[in-house]
């Protein structure tokens, strides 16, 4: 044991990070076999997610309108602490530049951390890239804002309030900054979904927008909206860490009160 801990120690791998590890590797297989029955049997049925829904018809009523949709990644960035908030964020985000390639709908991508900017960037790119139009990408459709909160909700509210926008988006790791865009967009009567994880911004999330996307709900973009085999499989396979992890704690506490 301590010559594994010296070796994820050179790798940068601390003690917490080798125990999470340890209990998702066990797991993967499992992803793998999840993923093979569902391609041959075909995708399984999901439980309604409203806010899912609801983005679909929004980009739709955008799209009639002609107005603009606008999506926030949120505050955070690649590498930090909510590397996996903003990967959901980018998600959604590709589905949207698919659906704005498709339509001619107007999207507006905003970032806060300069590491999301080549991320975005390429998202929106390879939407294009993938129909043939290339040419059609026009650069200027994602923004770095500020690295600055506050600065960067003020740069979101007033693309809010000048850009035309119909449809607001914002998913991703979010401070009190959260409240004030979405204010910005409610006095504008801009439909809104939003979607974090923080504990602390979830009833801000909850009154101030239209439809929300509460915790992990944010990471399941890609089995609603890409509706894409693998992101079934690892829904299914977190329902069965999920049972592993509750029998483990069932047993632990039984355990301990027989002792």
């Amino acid at each position: 044991m301590a010559f594994l801990a010296e070796i994820l120690g050179n790798l940068g791998i601390g003690a917490q990070q080798a125990l999470a590890l340890s209990l998702l590797l066990p797991f993967f297989p499992l992803l793998l076999l999840i993923n093979r029955r569902i391609r041959e049997r075909g995708r399984p049925p999901l439980r309604p997610v409203p806010a899912y829904q609801a983005l679909r018809d929004y980009l739709g009523e955008a799209t009639e309108s002609g107005e603009a949709v606008h999506v926030s990644m949120g505050t955070g960035g690649i590498g930090t602490a909510a590397t996996a908030e903003s990967l959901a964020g980018l998600m959604v985000l590709e589905h949207v530049a698919e659906h704005s390639e498709a339509t001619g709908l107007e999207s507006i991508a905003t970032v806060s951390d300069p590491s999301l900017l080549p991320a975005a960037q390429d998202v929106m790119r390879e939407a294009y890239a993938a129909r043939g139009y290339p040419q059609a990408y026009d650069p200027a459709s994602v923004r770095f804002i500020s690295p600055d909160r506050a600065a960067y909700a003020a740069g979101v509210m007033d693309i809010l309030g000048h850009d035309g926008v119909g449809c607001n988006v914002m998913i991703g790791s979010f401070g009190d900054e959260f409240l004030l865009m979405s204010e910005a967009g409610g006095r504008k009567e801009v439909r809104q979904v939003g979607g974090a994880t923080s504990p602390s911004i979830l009833p801000l999330l909850y009154v101030s927008v239209d439809h929300a996307l509460i915790g992990e709900e944010i990471f399941a973009a890609g089995a609603y909206l890409r509706r894409r085999t693998l992101h079934l499989a690892s829904l299914a396979t977190q329902d069965w860490l999920r049972t592993a992890i509750i029998l483990a704690i069932v047993i632990g506490v039984l355990a301990r009160s027989l002792a």
